[in-house]
């Protein structure tokens, strides 16, 4: 009996051996496992250093993206305002060629006549100083002449007929154009004369 026991004890201790054992075994491999996935997941300095350069210039790139913006706007903001301050009267003065083509009309009408030599001199007195004002104080400046080159950007051409000229010249001008500074306010209705 005693030998029963004392295998039964030595089966015992070995089923414990082999079960620590394994356990062992399994702890060591799950720790190895372990060691290399936490290793994987843990950058190196280095590679933390590279990662930190790449964001830096990311938003270096960015802020001077959104700067460069900013600065378009500015400027953009900054010539607006000037157009707005510079032709800004650009609607007043339309309004006001109406006028200055009626004073030339009466002109060319009366120029003949004797009996209205006297009104005709007090409508050139009047013609003169308001396109003097509008000259020197707002930068309105006419144009088209008999004889000058034909501009589809300045002139807009009523007819055509064919001349003995060179190059597209004006032949009539019947209402004259006006410039505000660079701009055309009013293009000039004109008859152009081309070459034959």
């Amino acid at each position: 009996m005693n030998e029963n026991k004392e295998n039964e004890t030595v089966e015992t201790k070995e089923e414990e051996v082999e079960q620590t054992s394994a356990e062992t075994t399994v702890n060591e491999t799950e720790t190895a496992d372990a060691a290399p996935a936490e290793e994987q997941k843990e950058p190196s300095l280095e590679e933390k250093y590279e990662a930190l350069l790449k964001e830096n210039a990311e938003l270096n790139d960015k802020l001077l993206r959104q700067y460069a913006d900013f600065d378009n706007y500015r400027k953009r903001t900054i010539k607006e305002k000037q157009e707005a301050f510079e032709y800004g009267n650009a609607g007043l003065l339309g309004d006001l060629l109406d006028s200055l083509d009626n004073f030339d009309r009466t002109l060319d009408a009366a120029k003949d006549n004797e009996a209205a030599k006297s009104i005709v001199d007090g409508i050139k007195m009047i013609n003169s100083s308001l396109v003097s004002m509008l000259e020197n104080k707002y930068n309105l400046s006419s144009y088209g002449v008999k004889g000058e080159e034909f501009n589809p950007d300045l002139h807009e051409a009523i007819g055509m007929m064919p001349g003995a000229v060179e190059k597209e010249e004006l032949g009539e001008v019947y209402l004259k154009g006006y410039k505000l500074k660079d701009r055309v306010i009013r293009h000039a209705k004109v008859m152009v004369v081309k070459p034959e």
